[in-house]
């Protein structure tokens, strides 16, 4: 049961709910209080009024002031290309391979580089380089296309197997289970084969008779021992190095469907300097010849 509270005639008034018997006095605001909100209603509509602020079907109002974070920040950019501009001539003229003679140019090549990378290169090769299924690991020593300079900035220029640059490096493995090339028992037979080159086969008493399909059909591309053909982009199959995967499953499911990678030309999005920086960064990561 709740006990009455004794009021005070100087008391003010009270919101008139009571909790246990404890009621809420309604005391007015502090004037200063009142007049700081006040104050900052008035200055957010004035805000509204000299920035960009309100959302509109197409855009933003854009205010009286007609300030813009986009264009301070292509200004920042355009400000720093000028500064790069002596240098990013250098890097144009310079050739690929005395590139790393020059300190100086090498060291901003590698930077700019590294920026370059991380900015469109990351998202498929990781932002270490590593790679993952289905994208090279550009920290080692096994290049399809080539690692040299030369090659490395022909890959990123052009691409590979994309349909924008004429000049992109293309290759194409068979299917050779999709379009009945070979019977499944033979792809079974030359999987266990390519698997004997590098490690242990599944079934060894089936390697001699891939061995046979093997010279026959993949060969030509991949070469009798195995080591591959970089002009043709053909792997080698012998280093215990795989792309996609160099289990008996994976194996099989290459040569039944074959695979397909793509990279898009980089002329494109990037400048030649950039190109060039980006060939500079990762031919020096550990792999690069």
């Amino acid at each position: 049961m709740s006990k009455k509270v004794k009021k005070f005639d100087d008391d003010p008034n009270t919101t008139g709910h009571s909790w246990d018997g404890i009621e809420e006095f309604d005391n007015p605001m502090p004037r200063w209080w009142l007049w700081t909100f006040y104050a900052t209603i008035i200055w957010g509509i004035g805000y509204t009024i000299a920035y960009p602020a309100w959302p509109g079907i197409q855009a933003a109002t854009a205010g009286v002031l007609g300030w813009n974070s986009r264009a301070l920040v292509a200004e920042e950019i355009a400000a720093v290309e000028e500064a790069n501009a002596p240098i990013n001539a250098r890097l144009v003229e310079t050739e690929l391979t005395e590139i790393a003679a020059d300190a100086d140019l090498n060291g901003y090549a590698v930077s700019s580089g590294a920026a370059v990378f991380k900015t469109w290169c990351a998202q498929c090769h990781g932002a270490g380089a590593a790679g993952a299924k289905g994208y090279p690991n550009l920290l080692d020593d096994d290049w399809l296309w080539g690692g040299t300079m030369e090659d490395i900035h022909v890959t990123v220029t052009h691409g590979i197997r994309n349909e924008e640059s004429d000049e992109a490096r293309y290759s194409e493995m068979p299917a050779f289970g999709r379009d009945e090339l070979l019977e499944k028992e033979e792809i079974d037979q030359v999987v266990n084969f390519v698997m004997s080159l590098s490690g242990e086969p599944q079934d060894a008493s089936k390697v001699d008779a891939g061995a046979v399909i093997f010279a026959d059909n993949c060969a030509s591309c991949h070469m009798e021992d195995g080591t591959g053909d970089r002009f043709q982009g053909a792997p080698n199959l012998a280093d215990a190095i795989w792309l996609y995967g160099g289990d008996y499953d994976t194996l099989t499911e290459t040569i039944y469907n074959s695979r397909y990678g793509v990279m898009p030309p980089w002329n494109t999005r990037l400048s030649e300097a950039q190109i060039r920086a980006v060939s500079a960064y990762v031919h020096q990561l550990g792999g690069g010849e």
